[in-house]
């Protein structure tokens, strides 16, 4: 088993792995130099890579749809993970385990075949029953329809993913029907198992999922009612009124003209067939695109143009990560004079507010300069200059007086 797997990727990751090449692109850089731009894959999800440097040297080494085995370091570019490849050579099929590149249900394909031939069994419809038997009896349809891909790329595009879809479709038919009594549920599951039939056809699985040249000359509405009209031919009591109605199915189940539906439904089981598959087909959709994302951050997906809109993780949206602690400060780095190593200097301590000022006391009373004495002038009582300082301070203080 390979690992590690595309989900499984860190950024900052030097990593040496295999991945199935999905598309394979030559470039020009601005200097006019040639790098390759690949879309690399696994049963996990696809990776954008890109090779910057040597890429003459195995440009011509391999190709879309090949194994590769590259080293190189995984860093994150517009909010993705991307691979910058250093070393990059083609794998034999012999080294590798196919199961490991394509994805597939996760259900068990026998369970799953199972389940499907029980459902037929239960139509009450003759006519219809020994079609759908005639269909799935067949040794070169049953395992491609066990097999298949629903899609290319936009829903249940995974091994298995017709039959996983086509049960899904069961289960909501025999809701709905159960709903509205005037549906004919024998018709209606028919439509079920048929409207995409023509897929196992139309797609080509066996290395990366694409169009097979039927696919893209005829389509597989064209190539279900083929397989039907084939059928038929050794039905001969199939009744002609009802095998139209199956062929309508099967021709508007995309409900719109420029969906690629030669027709519009035109009875109850045609419309109500078109809204179960464009539900399960948007829901499955959905689902693979909030699952596969690979945004590093944020609570929303990559713009999704077969919905046509971004998607909610819902999960990350409503747990979001702790936030990060803040960075410590940069230390301040002052050049020496004499251009020797410089020394950084460590960040000032905080500042400590000063304690409050200490109250102002009340400034003392106002005192009459002949009241004051001053130690140093102080006469003694009993002097002859006592008695002259108090013969001239006496007017003074009479002043004051008065």
């Amino acid at each position: 088993m390979k690992s590690p797997f595309i989900k499984e990727l860190e950024p900052n990751q030097v990593i040496t792995t295999s991945f199935l090449v999905h598309s394979k692109e030559i470039r020009q850089k601005k200097s006019g130099e040639f790098y390759l731009s690949l879309l690399l894959a696994d049963r996990t999800g696809e990776l954008d890579a890109k090779m910057w440097d040597n890429v003459a040297d195995v440009l011509d080494e391999f190709d879309r749809d090949d194994f590769v085995k590259v080293k190189g370091l995984i860093q994150v570019f517009h909010n993705r993970p991307q691979l910058t490849i250093h070393k990059v050579r083609r794998m034999d099929d012999s080294e590798i385990d196919f199961g490991d590149y394509f994805p597939s249900s996760r259900r068990d394909p026998d369970q799953m075949w199972r389940e499907l031939r029980e459902t037929v069994a239960g139509i009450r419809n003759p006519h219809l029953k020994a079609l759908l038997d005639a269909l799935l009896d067949d040794p070169e349809i049953a395992p491609r329809y066990r097999r298949a891909p629903a899609a290319k790329q936009i829903h249940h595009a995974f091994l298995g993913g017709l039959l996983e879809h086509v049960l899904s479709l069961c289960g909501l038919a025999r809701a709905t029907a159960a709903h509205y009594p005037h549906v004919d549920f024998d018709l209606l599951l028919t439509g079920v198992v048929l409207h995409d039939i023509g897929k196992i056809y139309e797609l080509s699985y066996e290395r990366g999922f694409s169009y097979s040249n039927e696919g893209q000359l005829l389509g597989h509405m064209h190539i279900g009612l083929r397989m039907v009209a084939e059928k038929l031919r050794a039905l001969p009591d199939f009744p002609p009124l009802l095998r139209s109605l199956v062929e309508h199915m099967i021709l508007s189940h995309h409900g719109q003209l420029e969906f690629g539906s030669p027709k519009l439904p035109q009875f109850p089981e045609a419309l109500l067939l078109h809204y179960l598959d464009d539900m399960d087909s948007k829901m499955e959709c959905m689902r693979a695109l909030i699952e596969n994302d690979r945004q590093v951050e944020g609570c929303f997906t990559s713009f999704s143009p077969a919905l046509e809109r971004t998607a909610l993780k819902k999960d990350r949206y409503l747990n979001p990560p702790p936030p990060a602690p803040p960075a410590a400060p940069r230390p301040v780095v002052k050049p020496a004079a004499n251009g020797a190593a410089t020394v950084p200097t460590p960040p000032a301590p905080p500042s400590v507010p000063a304690p409050p000022a200490a109250p102002t006391p009340p400034a003392p009373p106002m005192v009459p300069p002949a009241a004051v004495a001053h130690p140093l002038f102080t006469p003694k009582p009993d002097s002859a200059f006592a008695d002259k300082l108090k013969q001239a301070l006496q007017p003074a203080a009479a002043k004051q007086e008065n």
